[in-house]
């Protein structure tokens, strides 16, 4: 304990409360699971500027609205009822909202509405019904200059253009999956179809499962419960075998590109050269440790030579496309982790690298464009603190560094097409949401929405942001959520909130200091709210991430062990009445902390936890935990069936019955050796939920929970 203690006088300590102390407003469960919008943060809803113009909008109130840097004032500029006048006009039912818009050009913009596509011009407000795709289509992505269409119905992918509806791939095979995500949406995989530049060609996932073992999940809505089943590759089974096709608008024609073998590698960041004559594929192999960047041609499909190779003893994750440089299109920006941290490098299309343009101990995490010239680049990055995330400009040649957003928090920018301004907005420990327009010197032109704090009025606990240190001497990010009217001469519970996997930072500087309404819900009804970002999360680099590669569950449970003591230090904290809750990972981790060290949690509450990594799929497993059979070592010590002898304490385990991320076999296995250890456990499951409790029946999770802690705890 004195470690601790002695640490935290000379570590920093973030405290801020949503309000004052007069305010007597309760949250309620609806607003815990956002129900209700007064609780929100007000947004300028679909802000974007106008084509290559530097005049911007966004939609409030069911219009347009329009302004500039160079006016102080808004003008609605297209409302609801100009779109429904152009729509009677062409006969075409009307709508209810302002729908979700894309820039055409400076005055035009575009829009899907019943499987129809329309160009609306900001100025004559007429409409041009510009194409159409059939119904059921999903997966659409639009070409903006050409209208064309890009969607799926059923496996098959189709092409629209001119209102004439080509069929690309005839698969009757539904093991044979075409235009949709592949690899489970890991690698920054979003989407499964890559429009050119011209819009002339599409690039498009084909993503063979056939020989991918089905997984069993059941709907019971149906008077004889219904067998649904799903690919799911497991770790150390058969994969999914990937390719990209090229489909012509012109020919009609498809190739497939020449990726090679082995089949089962995974193929990412799929870029289109400038010219429209080569594409870019990142070659990832199974172990995820090594990668090559290769080019090949968009005609014949065939390989033309890889322009760079990158490899690890742990993983290679690319996440990132290639940012081509629109004055010199035979440069473009990579995003890589290589030396530790994520940096960007120049290359040119040869493969040489001409240098690397950012960095130090901190990553960049977005690349957000560059000025018209193109000697600077403008990102988002945790330079300033890896709790804080900013927006900055980087001079190419000379690699210095200019901080953009002034004042503290969490940033996103949007910068304008010329690069001469950009759109702020942020939030902070202090500040619920905010928008500012700035110059690219970061000069503040003026406040577009100035914050309002949707909570002003609810009494809400103390809320702290502090480091504590691990046994490695590393500093841990945690927060903490004081009770309600908080009484410094009494005991209170302790409500232990986890994640703590990775690719998740629950402690930063943004609004509640990340803490969910929930979580400000529990401090309301008597507990103190923990929080901590152990090794294996994100923003702290790679030797901060991948600490716990091949051995999940071990280092994490021990820094929040560290948490745990520093609790038990505090005089306010009762350490016989602490619990643990957590979901999916976390759920992971709160049986993981109950079992591996007994009787210090009295309750646990653990949802989709996954109980044994055998029983998780190939691409997310394997990264972070290679196979079973390479790895049997850190796969058994993971397993948490072999620890239910020692479960000591209430645990409640919650599951929704077709969850696909975290599949119900791994919680039925763990009440399985429960019962055999004659270990009891308390279970409840959510019938025809996925991964998580969506809706309203979140209301439901939410009360199971609270009830539980205060069964047990209070």
């Amino acid at each position: 304990m004195k470690k601790i203690r002695t640490f935290l006088l000379c570590s920093f300590v973030i405290f801020f409360v949503g309000n004052g102390y007069s305010q007597d407003k309760l949250l309620t469960l609806k607003d815990a699971v956002y129900l209700n919008p007064s609780v929100l943060p007000k947004q300028m809803r679909q802000l974007q500027w106008m084509g290559n113009s530097n005049d911007f909008t966004w939609v409030e109130n069911n219009q347009l609205i329009k302004s500039s840097p160079s006016t102080k004032g808004n003008r609605a500029i297209v409302s609801l009822d100009d779109i429904n006048a152009a729509f009677d006009d062409m006969n075409v039912d009307s709508i209810k909202r302002f729908p979700k818009i894309t820039y055409v050009d400076d005055m035009n913009f575009n829009f899907v509405h019943k499987e129809k596509l329309f160009v609306f011009n900001t100025i004559s407000k007429n409409i041009i019904y510009a194409n159409y795709h059939y119904d059921k289509g999903e997966n659409v992505e639009v070409h903006t200059e050409s209208n064309a269409l890009a969607y799926t119905i059923g496996n098959n992918l189709y092409v629209a253009v001119d209102n004439e509806q080509t069929r690309v791939t005839n698969d009757t095979d539904k093991g044979i999956v075409n235009g949709q995500t592949v690899h489970r949406n890991e690698f920054g995989i979003k989407k499964g179809t890559f429009w050119s530049p011209s819009g002339k060609l599409l690039a498009f996932y084909r993503k063979d499962e056939t020989k991918v073992t089905n997984y069993p999940l059941v709907d019971i809505e149906q008077r004889i419960a219904q067998l649904d089943n799903m690919k799911y590759p497991m770790a150390g089974m058969t994969s999914e075998n990937v390719k990209l096709g090229i489909f012509n608008l012109n020919t009609k024609e498809t190739v497939f590109v020449n990726t090679g073998k082995p089949a089962d590698q995974y193929l990412t960041c799929v870029t289109w050269d400038p010219s429209e004559e080569y594409i870019y594929i990142a070659l990832l192999n199974r172990d995820q440790n090594f990668l090559q960047l290769n080019k090949y041609d968009a005609v014949s499909g065939d390989f033309v030579h890889t322009l760079f190779e990158e490899q690890s003893e742990q993983y290679v994750e690319p996440e990132h496309p290639l940012y081509f440089l629109s004055k010199n299109p035979r440069q473009f920006i990579w995003m890589s982790e290589r030396d530790g941290f994520q940096h960007m490098y120049l290359y040119n299309t040869a493969g040489k690298l001409l240098k690397q343009i950012t960095s130090g101990h901190w990553t960049v995490s977005e690349f957000l464009g560059t000025d018209s010239k193109e000697k600077k680049i403008f990102f988002r990055g945790t330079k300033t603190s890896p709790i804080e995330q900013h927006l900055y400009a980087v001079d190419i040649g000379s690699e210095k560094i200019t901080r953009l957003s002034s004042d503290h928090g969490t940033h996103k920018g949007i910068p304008s097409f010329l690069g001469e301004f950009i759109i702020d907005f942020y939030s902070s420990t202090d500040v619920a949401r905010e928008y500012k327009l700035l110059n690219d010197d970061g000069d503040v032109i003026r406040v577009l929405q100035e914050d309002v704090d949707p909570l002003k009025d609810y009494n809400l606990g103390e809320t702290s942001i502090f480091t504590i240190q691990n046994d490695e001497g590393t500093d841990l990010y945690c927060r903490i959520i004081k009770p309600m009217d908080f009484d410094p001469a009494k005991k209170y519970p302790v409500f232990f909130y986890v994640y703590g996997g990775p690719h998740s930072q629950l402690v930063n500087d943004s609004w509640l200091g990340a803490a969910g309404i929930f979580q400000n819900y529990m401090a309301q009804q008597g507990y103190v709210v923990f929080t901590m970002d152990n090794r294996g999360t994100n923003h702290r680099g790679l030797e901060f991430e991948q600490a716990i590669f091949r051995n999940l569950g071990v280092l994490e449970v021990e820094d929040q062990m560290k948490g745990v003591e520093y609790l038990k230090s505090l005089d306010y904290v009762d350490p016989e009445r602490i619990g643990v809750d957590g979901w999916s990972y976390g759920g992971f981790l709160t049986i993981s902390m109950m079992l591996k060290h007994p009787g210090v949690f009295k309750v646990a509450c653990a949802g989709g936890p996954v109980i044994d990594w055998k029983y998780y799929e190939i691409m997310y497993g394997e990264r972070y935990m290679d196979t079973p059979k390479t790895n049997p070592d850190g796969y058994e010590n993971a397993n948490l069936l072999n620890d239910v002898d020692k479960l000591d304490g209430k645990l409640l385990i919650l599951h929704g019955t077709e969850d696909n991320t975290v599949v119900w076999q791994n919680s039925l296995s763990f009440i399985k050796r429960c019962v055999d250890k004659g270990k009891q456990v308390d279970y409840f499951v959510y019938p025809g939920h996925k991964h998580n409790v969506r809706g309203k029946d979140r209301i439901h999770m939410y009360t199971k929970i609270q009830q539980y802690f205060d069964m047990y705890l209070k």
